[in-house]
């Protein structure tokens, strides 16, 4: 399997758009923490709700990991366009075919895409930890391991975001098309969450059944799920009002359709014409 990975190395180490996608996503992790740092620190405390706030700050080490992981998972798209374009130019470039001539077995090309999806996630959430290290260090605070979990939240989140991408791009085979119903379905699945959460609220203050936020239970949604802002004074208090965060239950969902995914991608690699 090494050696596929060396092979795997040599097609998208020169590729154009992995080079610009992998610095814009770089970039955009420190950039839009930077961001959401100095509207708090310039805007938020200085404001009327500031008072509430007392001592509050999302990148101080008790909470940074939570926020930079929370904040990051909005970039998750530029890793997900560059596997989408990755795996569907194996098809257009017919490299897939020359690989199984060359020798590889089809188990062989699977294994290469989802080892590639998790090499992709980690390393996100490798550059999380790093930049959450950076402004917890700005804001003065001691260092803490508190809340770091939600690193590993992050990871799942990427792992899912990019084998979702592997398996549509298995299943359609065009750039555009993948792209596309990637987009189109993470948009409609979202509206479906809303709406159910809303449900969810209404099941828990007319019913007092709370079953935490249904919408966190759908596929993409549930790794979403598992990555929230910090607790604030001011969020804390509408916490009574809302559903539950079951996270530990979110989190089998998650896994749940992780192991689904990998099955789907090796399953339409073995059986679909290369």
């Amino acid at each position: 399997m090494i050696e596929q990975l060396k092979i795997e190395w040599l097609k998208i180490k020169n590729y154009r758009a992995f080079i610009v996608l992998s610095i814009f996503f770089l970039l955009g992790i420190a950039a839009t923490n930077y961001i959401v740092y100095s509207v708090f620190k310039n805007v938020v405390k200085k404001s009327e709700a500031g008072l509430l706030l007392n001592d509050f700050n999302p990148y101080q080490f008790e909470y940074v990991w939570q926020t930079t992981s929370y904040t990051t998972g909005y970039l998750l798209l530029l890793p997900v366009m560059l596997l989408i374009m990755l795996t569907t130019n194996e098809y257009a470039f017919r490299t897939n075919r020359q690989n199984i001539i060359d020798g590889w077995e089809r188990s062989d090309f699977a294994n290469v895409k989802l080892i590639l999806a998790f090499i992709v996630a980690l390393l996100s959430a490798f550059f999380v930890m790093m930049v959450a290290l950076v402004f917890g260090y700005t804001t003065g605070h001691s260092f803490s391991w508190n809340g770091f979990s939600h690193v590993g939240y992050f990871f799942i989140k990427a792992l899912t975001y990019n084998l979702f991408a592997v398996l549509l791009s298995v299943l359609i085979k065009r750039t555009g098309f993948a792209m596309g119903l990637f987009f189109i379905y993470l948009g409609a699945e979202n509206i479906v969450s809303q709406l159910l959460d809303v449900f969810s609220l209404h099941l828990k203050s007319n019913n007092h059944l709370d079953l935490g936020s249904i919408g966190d239970y759908l596929p993409m949604n549930a790794s979403d799920g598992l990555l929230t802002f910090p607790k604030s004074p001011i969020k804390s208090l509408a916490t009574n009002l809302l559903p539950t965060e079951y996270t530990a239950v979110v989190m089998v969902f998650a896994c749940i359709y992780i192991e689904m995914m990998i099955w789907l991608i090796k399953r339409i690699i073995m059986k679909k014409d290369l």
